[in-house]
């Protein structure tokens, strides 16, 4: 298996991005509305040198406004946020809000239906979306102006979006295709949603964005439409801005195209089921259409935003954090027991997983490369790590932070993200801080603390011509 492929069966999952890319419309010219009347406060941060300026205020339905101005080069990222991801669906529901992202480009009363991306490539621009455990996200960028243009598409998509049969049949064959090539086609594709359903038994994070195809089968056009409207709400939504633009004048279009939008008639739904502690070790074996053995661990952590979510994300940087990581060089380079290891804590709203991963080399057998894995983690539980290596960590994550705000459609989704998850844009400014806290004590605390036996789940991908025959099972 070559290693670009395993980079995509791994990386699609663990990104939990499932892309729209049906083709969608409107024209250049969009529809007068009557100018609202609505009123906004306006709050701006800090303006200390270095640091990103910005302004957020509500508008009284509830939509919460962030505008970042950079006039360094002509382009606009025109980005929503929904409060809505597949922990918000209901059992026997599953896959609603990864199947809107895909229905939400159908059109409008406004818009002929598959003509968004039309549009937005017409005017020069780019387009899509993704969804996760907890959010759903839209964005575009454009040349600076066609800014309303941009504000215009998403407003209709609020308040507008065509919820019939027709777009629901027809996305739920693009839904099923995507379940195909992503994860049933995909060698390992499957991962990620064994992985969460082993290691959860009560929480919705146990079924992974992409749902069931039962359960999408199932639903009925009101069901559909009740979700839409319970969800894609102002009051549950970040419109955030970046880019060549006015604050003052952003603001005006802003009030044209949202302020008349009303708020959600009811709060949306938010689960306030919490999984119990995780007290032995769950394993469990899959049988796949795979050429090496792969061995998936997954041990509970706590949610993002807390002191040992940062801990534990530092040590994923020391642990799998490119080339020179710990087990890159061990596994890989070393040892050769592995052909690619990885380490990806969830960035969840409620705990999550942090999870460790290695593909085996040719001859290598899951057992003897779990553990040279378990090896590397009890390492950290009981040396700390050097000076040098620690600050090399920091330096890598100093460096990854500023590469993701180095570019307008960065920084939009940033401070979205900081705001919906913690409450808090300014942590855009603020979150090196938080990492520059973690010690090297911190890394061998929350190991010992969380990378336990009795709180993961090992799975082992094997080869199906490993799988022991049915009239074999029972003895």
């Amino acid at each position: 298996m070559k290693k670009t492929a395993l980079y995509v069966a791994l990386c699609q999952c663990l990104l939990w991005s499932a892309v729209a890319q049906t083709p969608k419309k409107t024209t250049a010219a969009q529809p007068a509305r009557p100018a609202p009347k609505a009123t906004a406060t306006a709050s701006a941060t800090p303006s200390a040198q270095g640091r990103i300026k910005f302004t957020e205020y509500d508008l009284p339905n509830g939509l919460h406004v962030i505008l970042h101005q950079d006039n360094s080069t002509p382009l606009v990222a025109v980005t929503m946020m929904y409060h809505v991801g597949s922990k918000n669906e209901q059992p026997g529901r599953s896959g609603f809000a990864h199947f809107f992202e895909h229905l939400m480009f159908e059109g409008s009363d406004n818009i002929k239906r598959g003509e968004y991306m039309k549009v937005v490539k017409t005017a020069g621009g780019q387009l899509n979306a993704n969804t996760s455990n907890d959010r759903t996200f839209y964005y575009e960028i454009l040349p600076s102006n066609k800014l309303e243009l941009g504000l215009y598409l998403e407003s209709e998509r609020l308040l507008h979006a065509k919820v019939d049969e027709k777009g629901v049949e027809t996305q739920r064959e693009v839904v099923k295709e995507e379940r195909r090539q992503r994860y049933e086609n995909q060698p390992y594709g499957s991962f990620f949603p064994q992985v969460l359903s082993h290691a959860y038994k009560v929480h919705p994070y146990k079924w992974a964005p992409i749902g069931s195809m039962e359960d999408l089968n199932a639903a009925k056009i009101d069901e559909f439409r009740a979700f839409y409207k319970e969800f894609y709400v102002p009051n549950n939504a970040i419109l955030s801005i970046a880019g060549d633009i006015s604050v003052e004048d952003t603001k005006k279009l802003i009030e044209k195209y949202f302020a008349e939008i009303p708020k959600g008639a009811k709060a949306p739904y938010r689960p306030t089921v919490k999984e119990p502690e995780q007290k032995a070790e769950v394993r469990d074996i899959v049988y796949d259409n795979v050429t090496l053995p792969g061995v998936f661990q997954a041990y509970h952590m706590p949610a993002q935003g807390t002191p040992d979510y940062y801990a534990l994300d530092v040590l994923q940087t020391l642990l799998a954090g490119g080339e020179s990581s710990r087990m890159n060089k061990e596994l890989v380079d070393k040892q050769q027991k592995a052909l690619q290891t990885g380490v990806f804590p969830l960035q969840t709203e409620d705990p999550g997983l942090f999870i460790s991963l290695g593909i085996a080399n040719m001859g290598v057998k899951a057992a003897d490369l779990e553990a040279a894995m378990n090896a590397e983690i009890d390492k950290v539980k009981k040396e700390l790590v050097t000076d040098e290596e620690f600050q090399k960590v920091k330096n890598q994550i100093e460096t990854n932070f500023i590469n993701q705000n180095s570019r307008v459609s960065g920084i939009a989704e940033s401070l979205a993200n900081y705001k919906m998850y913690l409450g808090d844009a300014n942590l855009i400014n603020t979150e090196l801080e938080r990492y520059n806290k973690v010690t090297k004590e911190d890394l061998r605390r929350v190991a010992n603390k969380y990378l336990t036996k009795e709180n993961r789940v090992v799975l082992y991908y094997l080869p199906k011509s490993m799988e022991p025959k049915k009239e074999d099972k029972g003895k």
